[in-house]
């Protein structure tokens, strides 16, 4: 057995090889490179296992990255300790200007020792499919918004455009049909337009349809459900929000929640001087999107409307009373900053930084009881 009974080892990963470093306990102990391997199960099981007969205890980290949770779950089952980094935390040097994966490494393995790494929660592989599912709804979100302005700049171009405010409703849609054009050519770019709108339409719709069909198999279906109370957030809204952000019960309160979201502002102090500035934007940009449009709903007065009744009446009484709170609270809170002469969009932001905390509030709910039942 080595004199170091404890080593700290970081992979730089990439699509095909794996740079590693490792630092032995100790401040004194010593930090070097062990070389590349192979991004593959087989060399990186071969690794751990050489490692784990010199070392009594190990502890693991990478970037999280494109590379995904595969390693994580791969050493978790050979029962050592791993972390997946948050890239964005890292503590890094201003005047260093060379990046190698080398170096990568090796500063990984240093900082992992020191304690300076920040872990992002890793999800379980349903939690992670219900993910990249929500995912690939936001991406048929942005096709089909795509799909239609090329719709709506070809018909500018020519010279036409909708009267009406409102567009892609039905009466919109029978206005485009409606459409001549002098020559045939036109004629056909346009209607390949059109079906590939529809065609877009369709595959978001299919997206949809299959998260409805895989929330109450879920873990978290059981929150989703008791944020469907809450306005602004339907299943897609709060299944997409929930996969992003996942357990909530990780953090301790709803301040956590809410700089995790970003939504805390920036602050540049020094001295007696204390200069706040705009939110920090850290953190899921995915959830803190969702979060801000369902607040726009808040800028009206509070209501229950008859559609979400039957929503409100399938979650427990303590939900309901943290759903009615914040609709009355935030509905207040815009139109104070309104009067106040705030912005609109800045309005919106502040809103959605108190939902997150009703957000947080409801899941706390729901966890209780689940374990007041068992």
């Amino acid at each position: 057995m080595n004199n170091h009974s404890e080593a700290f080892v970081a992979f730089d990963t990439s699509k095909l090889r794996s740079a590693v470093a490792i630092a032995e306990g100790g401040r004194a102990g010593e930090i070097r490179f062990l070389g590349e391997i192979e991004n593959t199960a087989v060399a990186t099981a071969k690794l751990v296992k050489k490692l784990a007969a010199k070392y009594r205890r190990l502890t693991f980290c990478y970037e999280a990255g494109p590379t995904g949770y595969g390693l994580y779950r791969q050493i978790t089952k050979l029962e050592h300790e791993c972390i997946v980094v948050a890239p964005s935390l890292i503590p890094k040097k201003p005047g260093d200007r060379v990046k190698t994966n080398r170096r990568d490494a090796l500063s990984l393995a240093k900082l992992l020792r020191a304690g300076e790494l920040t872990a992002v929660w890793v999800p379980d592989r349903h939690h992670e499919a219900m993910r990249d599912l929500s995912r690939a709804r936001e991406t048929a979100v942005m096709e089909l918004r795509r799909k239609r302005q090329q719709v709506s700049a070809f018909l500018l171009r020519l010279g036409l455009h909708y009267p009406e405010k409102t567009t892609w409703t039905k009466a919109h849609m029978n206005w485009l049909t409606s459409q001549q054009f002098d020559y045939a050519e036109q004629r056909l770019v346009f209607e390949e337009m059109l079906l590939a709108v529809r065609q877009a339409q369709e595959r978001l719709e299919r997206l949809e349809q299959a998260i409805r069909n895989a929330v109450p198999d879920w873990s978290l279906a059981e929150v989703v459900t008791g944020l469907m109370a809450m306005r602004g957030l339907d299943l897609i809204s709060a299944a997409t929000f929930m996969a992003e952000i996942g357990d909530l019960s990780r953090f301790q309160n709803p301040s956590d929640l809410m700089g995790y979201l970003g939504l805390v502002p920036s602050e540049d102090s020094t001295g007696d001087t204390i200069k706040r500035g705009p939110i920090t934007k850290t953190g899921n940009r995915r959830a803190r999107r969702t979060l801000v449009e369902c607040s726009w709903s808040y800028q009206y007065p509070a209501r229950v409307g008859r559609a979400k009744q039957t929503k409100v009446d399938a979650v427990p009484r303590g939900v309901r009373e943290i759903a009615w709170k914040a609709q009355c609270r935030l509905c207040g809170r815009y139109r104070a900053l309104i009067r106040r002469g705030k912005l609109k969009t800045v309005a919106v932001t502040a809103v959605a930084r108190e939902l997150a905390g009703f957000i947080w509030a409801v899941s706390r709910e729901i966890t209780t009881a689940r374990a007041a039942t068992r």
